[in-house]
């Protein structure tokens, strides 16, 4: 599903404009954009959690050269799905 699939999907359910569903969906994902930002877990309970996890830096190695590079530490996004989603996909 695209990001152009899942407004329609919205328009549809919700019984709004594209425009409107589209305005919903990105304020929407920059609200847990900005929450994550600020290291903090967004939890939609029956849905799932986000939230930031740490990467510790590391080795990491060139397959077409063999050199050794360094990896720096970074933080990335995680989710994990809630029960109710799980039981809706099973």
């Amino acid at each position: 599903m695209t990001k152009a699939d899942l407004v329609n999907s919205i328009a549809e359910k919700a019984g709004l404009t594209k425009a409107e569903a589209e305005k919903a969906l990105k304020a929407f994902t920059d609200a847990i954009t900005d929450a994550m930002k600020a290291g903090e877990k967004v939890s939609l309970v029956g849905f799932g959690t986000f939230s930031v996890g740490d990467r510790a830096a590391r080795v990491g190695q060139n397959p077409q050269t063999g050199e050794k590079i360094n990896i720096p530490a970074a933080k990335v996004p995680k989710f994990k799905a809630g029960k109710a989603l799980k039981d809706a996909i099973n």
